[in-house]
C-alpha cells in the first residue's frame, strides 16, 4: 500500500476528471501535488494541495514536480489538439519518473482505443504502450466517455433545427466522479498493469442520447439518424466504445446525470458544479467536502 508520507502527483489536476481525483485523494489524508503549466493556482484546486509548475510537452519542471513522489496519477490529455502531443507528453513523464526513482504511475485511458481507428485514439494507444514498456510500476484504467462530454456534444448538435446522429453508434458513458473514485483507489494500491475497464450502467444509441437531452431540456427537434461510412463508424456500430467482458460498470446512468445537470450551462464540465460548490464551502469552512 502507498505510504501516507508519499506525495501523490496528479497531472491534469485542474481538469474535470483531475480535479475530482485531487479532492478524493485529499480526503484520504495523502499529500497531493498538482502539476500545471500555469504558475497561478486554479480556482478548483484546494489550498491543501501543493501546486507544481511543469510542462509535459517539453519536460520542463518535471524533475522538481516528481521530487518525493511515490505515485503519479496521469489525467493530462491533449483533447484540444486531438491527442497530437499525448505521446510526447507521456514519454517526458516516463523519462522523468524513471529518473525520480520509478514511482507507481496510474494512467487513465479510453475504452476502445484499440478498436476504433481515429487519430486521437491512436495517440492514446501509443501513450499506453510507452508506459507498458517503460519498466515503471504502472496501472492503466480505461474508461468510457464521460456523461459531461456526451452532454456537451449533444448540446452543440441540438442547436440545429434537425439534429444529425450517426445511426447505430453505441455509447456507454460513465459518471466522472465514479472514474475519479476508481483512480484514487488504484493510486492507493499496488500496481496492477491493465485494470478492468470502467463504463456506465447502460448502453445507449446516439439517437436515444440526443432524444434524452432534448426531453430533459424541453426542446423539440427532429432527430435524423445517418448511416455514415468508414472503419471508425463500423467500429462504433459494432460496440467498439463499450466495456467488454471482464470490465466493470458504474451506478449512475446518463438519465440520472441529466436529472441533476445544469442544462442551461453548455460549458464542458458544468455538471460538476456540485463538486465545485462543495469545494468552495470546504475552503470557507462552511461545509465538509463530499467524496
Amino acid at each position: 500500500m502507498t505510504m501516507v508520507s508519499e506525495t501523490i502527483l496528479v497531472t491534469g489536476g485542474s481538469g474535470v476528471l483531475g480535479a475530482a481525483v485531487v479532492r478524493r485523494l485529499l480526503d484520504t489524508g495523502r499529500p497531493v501535488r498538482v502539476l500545471s503549466r500555469r504558475p497561478q493556482r486554479a480556482a478548483n484546486t484546494p489550498e491543501k494541495a501543493e501546486w507544481a509548475v511543469g510542462d509535459l510537452a517539453t519536460g520542463a519542471g518535471l524533475a522538481e514536480a516528481l521530487d518525493g513522489v511515490g505515485v503519479v496519477v496521469n489525467c493530462a490529455s491533449d483533447t484540444k489538439g486531438a491527442g497530437k502531443t499525448d505521446e510526447t507528453a507521456t514519454r517526458h513523464l516516463v523519462e522523468a519518473a524513471q529518473a525520480a526513482g520509478s514511482p507507481h504511475v496510474v494512467h487513465v485511458s479510453i475504452v476502445g482505443i484499440d478498436l476504433v481507428p481515429v487519430g486521437y485514439y491512436k495517440a492514446k494507444l501509443a501513450a499506453e504502450r510507452l508506459l507498458q514498456t517503460s519498466g515503471l510500476p504502472y496501472t492503466v484504467l480505461r474508461a468510457t466517455q464521460f456523461h459531461d462530454l456526451v452532454l456537451a456534444g449533444v448540446q452543440q448538435l441540438a442547436r440545429l433545427p434537425v439534429v444529425p446522429v450517426p445511426s447505430g453508434a453505441l455509447v456507454q458513458s460513465v459518471e466522472v466522479g465514479e472514474v475519479a473514485d476508481r483512480l484514487a483507489e488504484l493510486a492507493l494500491g499496488e500496481p496492477v498493469g491493465r485494470a478492468p475497464d470502467l463504463g456506465g450502467p447502460k448502453v445507449w444509441s446516439g439517437a436515444d442520447l440526443v432524444r434524452a437531452v432534448l426531453r430533459a431540456s424541453g426542446r423539440r427537434r427532429s432527430v435524423l439518424p445517418l448511416p455514415l461510412p468508414g472503419k471508425a463508424m463500423k467500429a462504433l456500430r459494432a460496440g467498439g466504445l463499450l466495456v467488454r467482458e471482464g470490465g466493470s460498470v458504474g451506478r449512475r446512468g446518463f438519465d440520472d446525470f441529466l436529472a441533476a445537470a445544469p442544462l442551461g450551462d453548455r460549458t464542458y464540465g458544468a455538471a460538476q458544479a456540485g463538486d465545485r460548490a462543495a469545494l468552495k464551502g470546504m475552503l470557507t469552512g462552511q461545509v465538509s467536502e463530499r467524496g
